[in-house]
């Protein structure tokens, strides 16, 4: 996949405020640690909140990930594979065989991530704080909210491009397995080349075709995955849904942008960043009315018909904080 010499500088925000979950505190990546001094060393880990803010394109042209087996550690409970790190992922796969819940940490050189972890298949996680030393840990639960270490790998990492973890599928953007949703980006897309349409493309497809699912908003439970095929054919979800859909489209044209989970206001939110070549990452201004850039909110476009006021808000950067990139 290539991407044009001249991107224009872009951030596309997904939100809803109205139904947002509150914020969450301790979720996620702010681990507390505990220690058995007996009997094992465990450590408490906090479930991430959801943010709720209210024929197939051909697999081989994508950037998918792989457990190539170069560079694994291995026990007889789990495996990491860190062969790709240059290219922005891990890869782990619990082997064994539990009834527990079982989370996978990587902690990198500024911010700690925990996800959850299926058994009996290879699940990718990105290492999104860039270059860096990381440490790659599998837990399994004890009781209540205690984990113990199954296995740990840690890994320098020397990136092969800045944007290597915010092009692949992963956990959280798992377009590898949503043959529709790269089919809808393509057909939407079109022949289209310069990335700035593109994006507008998909943008207004999100716009026009999705709608907030309040029941949703008020039932999930932490642990939540968007299924992009599930999304699009339903055509409604949360703020985490369309996040995740206009990235797992964005990605499969080639194009880099980073899934962002932080706050809008004090509601527990989430936004797609666009990459620009001319300025790297852009946290700013991306919706041209006429005179200025803005920023734009599918959802909050979508369920206010692009109100003044709600595009206001938009743009306005510093109504929206980063906590986690995937």
């Amino acid at each position: 996949m290539k991407y044009g010499k001249r991107i224009v500088p872009l951030l596309l925000a997904l939100a809803m405020l109205a139904g947002c979950a509150p914020a969450a505190g301790k979720d996620g990546g702010d681990e507390v640690v505990y220690v058995d001094r007996v009997v094992m060393e465990e450590v408490r880990l906090e479930d991430e909140a959801v943010a709720l803010a209210a024929a197939p394109a051909p697999l081989n042209d994508l950037l998918l990930p792989e457990a190539s087996g170069v560079d694994v550690k291995k026990n007889d409970k789990a495996q990491i594979d860190y062969s790709n790190v240059k290219d922005g992922y891990v890869m782990v796969n619990f082997t064994g065989t539990t009834t527990k819940r079982l989370k996978v940490q990587v902690k990198g050189p500024t911010t700690t991530y925990t996800y959850d972890l299926p058994a009996g298949a290879w699940t990718t996680f990105p290492l999104s704080d860039g270059n860096g030393d990381y440490k790659v840990t599998v837990f399994e639960n004890t009781t209540g909210s205690k984990y113990a270490t199954v296995l740990s790998q840690s890994v320098k990492v020397t990136l092969t491009d800045e944007f290597a973890p915010f092009l692949r599928p992963n956990q959280y953007v798992d377009y590898g397995i949503a043959a529709e949703t790269i089919k809808k980006a393509e057909a939407e897309a079109g022949k289209e080349t310069d990335t700035f349409k593109k994006v507008e493309k998909i943008y207004n497809f999100v716009v026009k075709n999705l709608t907030y699912d309040k029941e949703k908003a008020a039932t999930v439970k932490s642990g939540y995955l968007p299924v992009l095929d599930t999304v699009l054919s339903t055509k409604k979800g949360i703020c985490f849904d369309y996040a995740a859909l206009m990235a797992g489209m964005l990605r499969s044209q080639g194009v880099p942008c980073k899934l962002v989970v932080g706050y809008a206001g004090t509601a527990y939110h989430a936004w797609v960043s666009v990459w620009s070549e001319d300025t790297g990452w852009v946290e700013g201004v991306v919706y041209f009315d006429g005179t200025a850039w803005q920023r734009m909110d599918p959802t909050f476009a979508s369920s206010s018909n692009s109100s003044a006021a709600i595009m206001k808000y938009i743009g306005d950067g510093s109504n929206y904080t980063t906590k986690y990139l995937y």
